[in-house]
Order: structure tokens, then sequence, then C-alpha cells
């Protein structure tokens, strides 16, 4: 069976079709489009942008805008999930959470979100807007099962147990946005990607700007595991103790990917097949597609490795400017 591949573009969508292990372009949409972010749910495709969302019911070849009740049209993240029944998530700049129910055939937003981000005074440092979400995850078992994560930069982790419907702190994030200062037990507010163990809702991973933080506890309390400048971290959903992430020295600087086995206590190259590290450049997200595990560099390039192989291989270099992706069979 052949699989598809949705790569989320600054100059639009491109679909690849795999069928003997080699990508191959199929089609091209959206080309006037700077895309942010890409889902494929249900046989919808719903492409994020700057300026609103889209989405296709055949595979691309005609679309239509998504955006009923999306009061805030800057999208810089895109989620899809299967709980009692398939939700989409969409985070923005300024921060706020919009959530479909009917494959983004309208939106529903908590306005305490935007209450906590005036409130707090959530922000960015390369923007005027106040604060964005930029990545979420859902719990499958524990105690919390459904429960629904989202990182905020510059803000924290947010946690619903609603389907999206409201969104709360988590008990180790208070939400400011200040760095300087002695943050104990609670995350780094600089929180740009997270994700929780299929097998507990309680154990959370975030890839922060103070380094990859962790908690067994559903994010009441964080343990920093690796104080680097790190936007994207991959969890083994069969070995929590393995982890896959792309620091940094700072912002795009010296970046890498490095691997731990055994939950963050050592720390290894992982980069074979690329040339690091990058003088300016990091991973931006980790994607895992069935068994490969997906890296999408801030510099538009988009990298893969097989479970049994140690190299990473570019995929189709003839495409740039690369911000997301996606598959389905």
């Amino acid at each position: 069976m052949s699989t598809y591949l949705y790569i989320a573009t600054a100059i639009g969508l491109y679909i690849a079709a795999q069928t003997d292990g080699n990508w191959e372009i199929v089609s091209q949409s959206l080309t006037e489009k700077t895309l942010t972010g890409i889902v494929v749910s249900d046989g919808t495709i719903v492409a994020g942008t700057p300026e609103g969302i889209w989405r296709s019911k055949d595979n691309g070849k005609s679309w239509k805008k998504a955006n009923q009740n999306l009061s805030v049209r800057h999208v810089r993240w895109l989620a899809g999930f299967r709980a009692r029944s398939p939700i989409i998530v969409a985070g923005t700049e300024p921060a706020q959470i919009f959530v479909s129910y009917d494959a983004a055939g309208s939106w529903h937003s908590d306005a305490g979100v935007g209450h906590l981000r005036e409130a707090k005074g959530w922000r960015l440092p390369y923007s005027p807007n106040a604060g964005c979400v930029r990545g979420f995850a859902i719990a499958e078992s524990g105690p919390h099962p459904n429960r629904l994560y989202a990182a905020v930069e510059v803000g924290g982790v947010l946690i619903s147990d609603n389907f999206g419907k409201t969104w709360r702190l988590a008990s180790g994030s208070d939400g400011n946005p200040d760095f300087y200062r002695d943050l104990g037990k609670m995350i780094h507010p600089d929180v740009h990607s997270i994700t929780v163990d299929p097998s507990s809702s309680e154990l959370v991973t975030a890839a922060t700007g103070g380094g990859i933080y962790r908690s067994t506890d559903g994010g009441g309390s964080w343990e920093n595991i690796y104080p680097s400048y790190v936007r994207a971290v991959w969890v083994d959903p069969t070995d929590p103790q393995h982890i896959v992430a792309g620091p940094a020295d700072g912002v795009a600087r010296n970046g890498r990917i490095e691997v731990t086995r055994d939950g963050g206590r050592t720390w290894m190259a992982a980069s074979e097949g690329l040339q690091t590290p990058w003088a300016r450049h990091m991973v931006s997200r980790f994607v895992q597609i069935e068994d490969d595990l997906f890296a999408v560099l801030s510099n538009g390039e988009l990298w893969f490795k097989r479970p049994k192989d140690s190299a990473w291989r570019q995929v189709l270099p003839e495409i740039a400017h690369v911000n997301a992706v996606a598959a389905r069979e």
C-alpha cells in the first residue's frame, strides 16, 4: 500500500507517494500560501497559514477556507488526535488554542487562554505578539486518558481534561514568562514542544529554551534532563527511556541530534549522515510516521531515519522551506 507524505512548505503543499521505499512528488497545491502546519484526519487535509486555515476533502485537488470562529488567524501549529472521536487542535500567535470536532468545519476556543495570556504577560522574543502555542500532545492511558497538553512560547504548559473545551496551567507551570529566576521544580516557561508517553498520562517530556524537562506526575513537577536550547524532542512510544533530541548551544547555533537510552542520564551523538554541528540551524520538529522518524530542520530541509538504520537520509532535497509534515496510507 502506498504511503502519502504531506509536506507543508513556505511555497505551498507537496504530496509525495512511496511505493518501493522511494518518495516521488505526485502533486503540489496552495502554491501562493505559506503553510505552517498540516494534518490529515479521516480523509480531510487541514493546512495552517499565517492568514488562517484551509481544508481539502479530495486529497488536495480543491481547497476551501476553514476559519469559522477562528478569531486568531496566525496558525503556528496543527495537530490531530483520536480521542472519543477525531479532533484537530490549532495553536496560534498571539497565544490561543482552537479545537475542531468536525474536521475543521468550525472551531471552538476557551476565553480563559486569552485571559491567562494577558494577565501573565506572555510574550515572544522575536515578535510583538503575546506568545504563541506551538505544540500539543494527547494522553492515551493512565489516570487521565485523553488529557491534552499544550506548549506555550513564552508562557509554559497548559492542560485540558475535557477534549480542549477549557484549559488551565499545569500545576508545575506558573505562566510567568520570566526566564531569569529560580524555577525550582517548575518547567522553563519558553516551551517549544511537548510529548506524553502512551502508557501513562503522567509521563510528560517537553523541549524548552532552557532544556529538556520531564514530569512523572502529569506536569505537577519537572526535572531538567538536558540543560540546552531545544525545540524538538521525540520519545520512543515503546521505551520512554529512549529519547531523541535536537539541541543547540543557543537559538539555531551549533544544532545537532543526540540520543539517550537511559532517560537522560547520558547522551551521545546521533547525527550520522548529517554534517553537524550546524552553524546556523537546528531541528524544529520530530515527527514519527509509522516506524520512521522524520526531522524538520529550521533551514527547511526534511530528513528521516529508519529504526534499524544509524544514518539519516534527506527526503526530496528538491523541496525547500519545509515547515511541517504528515502522512496517511
